[in-house]
């Protein structure tokens, strides 16, 4: 789940709910890992033996990816209630849920 702006500005009562959210993920074996995300980026496009680089930002800042958790889910359903859940506490905007293939 990757996020960008959110309605609902940074102050204390966010981060506690946020961390209380957090917390309880972690706890609950739904939580494997958040962070943030930098503004600095590169877009790599490959034709062939032909790559191409290059240099970030790509979009305005206000649609810009400013972070992602990954979550373990069973089910999209499960997946989906996270994210209602963080969406909920961050106010309105949007999230893009993508799944993970791993080992």
């Amino acid at each position: 789940m990757t996020t960008g702006e959110n309605s609902r500005r940074p102050d204390e009562a966010l981060f506690a709910d946020m961390g209380a959210f957090i917390e309880e993920m972690t706890a609950s074996g739904h939580l494997v890992m958040t962070g943030g995300l930098g503004p600095d980026t590169r877009r790599m496009e490959s034709s062939g033996d032909e790559v191409t680089v290059t240099d970030g930002p790509f979009v305005e800042a206000k649609e810009a990816v400013l972070g992602f958790a990954i979550i373990e889910a069973g089910t999209w359903d499960e997946a989906l209630e996270v994210a209602r859940r963080f969406r909920a506490i961050v106010g309105d905007g949007q999230s893009t849920i993508h799944q993970v293939f791993g080992p």
